[in-house]
């Protein structure tokens, strides 16, 4: 179906991908399955962030530490984390209107961007933020 192209998971397509991918839009799961077999899937260093601070708040429960959920994901070898670079974080405040003021998304937002990559997401504030494909 075409040629794969690169996608940075937002947190919760991650998370639905990793645990309870019945969550996960056919199409989103198609996208997902050819950016992990061309080796060009992504995930922001900030997602680690939100797992963790999710699981702390106790609005994530996991099966294990978030410590250990997050290293069984960073072993996946078609699976790359993007850290947070000055680009991405100076992006990330520029990002052109409308755009909403979550600083994670808007990060996530920047990745892609950084990486000429979509976003996977049923985010509908990202679906709907011109300046960046999503696909879900």
């Amino acid at each position: 179906m075409g040629n794969a192209e690169m996608i940075v998971l937002d947190t919760h397509a991650w998370i639905w991908w990793v645990s309870s991918p019945e969550r996960l839009s056919d199409t989103g799961r198609e996208a997902i399955d050819r950016a992990m077999a061309a080796e060009s899937l992504y995930l922001s260093c900030i997602s680690a962030w939100e797992v963790a601070m999710l699981t702390e708040r106790g609005r994530l429960q996991l099966t294990m530490e978030a410590r250990d959920w997050i290293a069984k994901s960073e072993a996946l070898s078609f699976l790359k984390f993007v850290p947070v670079n000055n680009n991405i974080a100076i992006r990330s405040v520029q990002l052109l209107a409308p755009i909403h003021p979550d600083p994670a998304d808007r990060i996530i937002i920047a990745t892609a961007l950084e990486l000429g990559a979509a976003v996977a997401t049923k985010d509908e504030k990202i679906q709907n933020y011109p300046h960046v494909k999503s696909v879900w």
